[in-house]
């Protein structure tokens, strides 16, 4: 089988070589999102006339084992094929002839492209917010566990003001479960499908957008088929910026602490400070490689596909890896309590004089003047006798953990209903992200 574009000509070698690029590569993480989306436009080609029943069954049969193949890693996509949208409408012209050739009526590369990245998306943002959010609840772990350990807080990298343990991871704690929450508010602009846009504006033939949106789950139609073309790359550039906040984030984390395990070369925590960077850097392309595109399909969309999947992964896997070090955190509880100098009371020295009478600026003045008269305070009461919510004394943690526990529910929810709309299609319910 020649390749989807081919209408009798060849092209010049070099320039194939720069048009394909590594598509052949990156689509290994298509394959099963495009047999599942190809099952659902079979479908809805059968719904049209367009497909006869035995057409239809042979097409599904076929596609099934596709998915079986690619579930072993035995399904191959060579430079040849260009993608996997090519290879496999290929091994169904093989396995079943005729009927492998109509699977691509009514459908352009375009929105077939589209269709099983936005499969991908859709499915990706769960994984990644319900490991987020897990993350979340190791730091809420942590803070329960050392919540009234006191520590040296800091503002430009020096001694400020009495903090604990419990502060610090629990921030972190409430930032990333504000960030997964946020990404997956992102989840009903993924939840439609853009299936049956063609190359930008549809097709003469009568195919049912809304029955092949709920073959595949999806909530409702992209509607507008010029709109559900230029969201390309604009959805992806979305969804790695909601990634981008989280590694942000662990970055953040990440910055030298006296609760680090420094002993040892932290390459973990260094190499999640620069992987952050990658993220930033894919979403950053994405939106170059879009900024000045016409309306309508442009062949650069091509071009924003490996640094969805490079984003998206890297974000995914710094989440995993912080995971395993929040778990295995140790906290040193004696050099903690040492780095409380009697100058990280100066505020609290202050606080204390004024209660005594005298004006702010004055107090304050005396007090930064004369920084040696600040007496060590008893670091535990301190911390414990802050009672505003969100500091030491009153952080919140049951009522914070509780709103980790009810997302994470929405997640399970959510996959367990993805998983169920590829169960309908393949009779399998196997996850379309890997990694």
């Amino acid at each position: 089988m020649g390749k989807l574009w081919q209408k009798g000509y060849t092209l010049d070698a070099l320039m194939e070589d720069f048009t394909v690029g590594n598509d052949y590569v990156l689509d290994r993480n298509l394959i099963a999102a495009d047999c599942l989306a190809s099952i659902a436009h079979a479908r809805t080609l059968h719904k049209a006339n367009i497909l006869s029943d035995d057409e239809l069954i042979s097409l599904e049969a076929a596609l099934a084992e596709v998915l079986d193949l690619d579930s072993r890693g035995e399904f191959a996509i060579t430079i040849s094929d260009e993608d996997c949208h090519t290879a496999i409408e290929a091994y169904l012209t093989r396995r079943i002839g005729d009927a492998g050739k109509k699977i691509h009526t009514g459908r352009s590369r375009n929105d077939q492209v589209q269709t099983a990245l936005r499969l991908w998306m859709r499915e990706f943002i769960v994984h990644m917010v319900a490991e987020t959010n897990q993350l979340a609840d190791d730091l809420f772990t942590l803070a329960k566990k050392h919540e009234f350990i006191p520590m040296p807080g800091r503002t430009h990298m020096q001694l400020a003001m009495p903090s604990s343990v419990g502060m610090w991871a629990a921030s972190f704690a409430e930032e990333l479960s504000d960030e997964a929450n946020q990404l997956l508010h992102l989840f009903p602009l993924f939840d439609q499908s853009p299936l049956g846009s063609a190359a930008s504006y549809g097709t003469p033939l009568p195919l049912d957008r809304s029955f092949a949106a709920d073959q595949m789950g999806f909530a409702k139609v992209q509607n507008n088929v010029l709109y559900a073309n230029n969201s390309r790359g604009k959805f992806e550039a979305i969804l790695l910026d909601g990634c981008d906040y989280i590694t942000l984030t662990l970055k953040e984390l990440c910055t030298g602490s006296s609760i680090m395990p420094q002993k040892r070369n932290p390459d973990g925590l260094e190499l999640t400070r620069s992987r952050s960077a990658v993220v930033s850097s894919c979403s950053q392309r994405v939106k170059s490689i879009i900024r000045s595109l016409p309306s309508g399909y442009n062949r650069d969309f091509q071009d924003t596909k490996e640094p969805l999947f490079t984003g998206t992964k890297t974000a995914l896997l710094v989440v995993r890896v912080m995971r395993l070090m929040v778990q295995r955190l140790q906290v040193n509880e004696t050099a903690l309590r040492a780095g409380c100098a009697s100058e990280l009371y100066a505020t609290d020295e202050v606080l204390r004089r004024l209660a005594h009478g005298g004006s702010f600026r004055d107090v304050y003045k005396e007090v930064g003047m004369d920084l040696d008269s600040v007496a060590a305070y008893d670091a535990d009461e301190t911390i414990r006798n802050r009672s505003s919510e969100g500091t030491t004394g009153n952080l919140g943690l049951e009522t914070q953990r509780a709103q980790v526990k009810t997302l994470q529910m929405s997640c399970d929810s959510k996959l367990t209903k993805l998983l169920g709309s590829y169960l309908k299609l393949s009779k399998k319910s196997a996850s379309l992200v890997t990694w």
